[in-house]
């Protein structure tokens, strides 16, 4: 396995926009040239993260706590994939800086779909009781949600595929010197 420099890849989205999804089949790829971990927010949640509630400082404690284990990581070059929706623009920003101060390329994907493609596609019904009023705080509902302004990679999730998506992904990582050209992740 040829080992290349850590990194962080920030996938960041609404619920159900397909973060999860995309930055597994992106470990896939990556997991026989590159050592690799994924950090999902649902799992960190369940885990580092017990006991925080979803407001703003609670969620930003949780992306904070992502960061710095995925900080952790990349130092000792392992390729990071986060996927939590980490809905505020100054936290990612934040972490952003932080991983740059320590020398670990930082890139963020925004995977994006529609709202009514959110709602069609949200098997738990979260969406749905979010709209009647019964979640409160609720992100991209009743709780802000602020997108990137320049994320290295937008994935329209409501628009084209998950191979699109982890194309596209792998060649930004390429151009940014993190993966070599002549490494085939097929």
């Amino acid at each position: 396995m040829r080992q290349g420099p850590g990194f962080i890849l920030w996938f960041t989205g609404l619920s159900g926009a397909g973060k999860s999804t995309l930055a597994t089949a992106v470990l896939r790829r990556l997991e026989p040239v590159q050592r690799v971990e994924l950090l999902d927010g649902d799992e960190f949640r369940a885990s580092l993260s017990r006991g925080l509630g979803f407001s703003r400082e609670d969620r930003e404690e949780n992306v904070r706590r992502i960061g710095y284990v995925a900080r952790l990581l990349a130092k000792h070059e392992v390729g990071v994939l986060t996927a939590a929706i980490s809905p505020y623009r100054g936290s990612r920003d934040e972490l952003r800086a932080q991983a740059t101060r320590a020398g670990i390329p930082f890139l963020e994907v925004h995977v994006h779909a529609s709202l009514d493609a959110l709602i069609a596609r949200d098997v738990k019904g979260l969406y749905k009781r979010a709209l009647a009023g019964e979640l409160s705080r609720f992100t991209g509902v009743s709780d802000p949600y602020e997108p990137p302004e320049s994320p290295e990679v937008v994935v329209r999730s409501d628009a084209e595929t998950v191979v699109s998506g982890v194309e596209r992904i792998l060649e930004t990582l390429r151009n940014h010197g993190l993966l070599a050209p002549s490494v085939s992740v097929a």
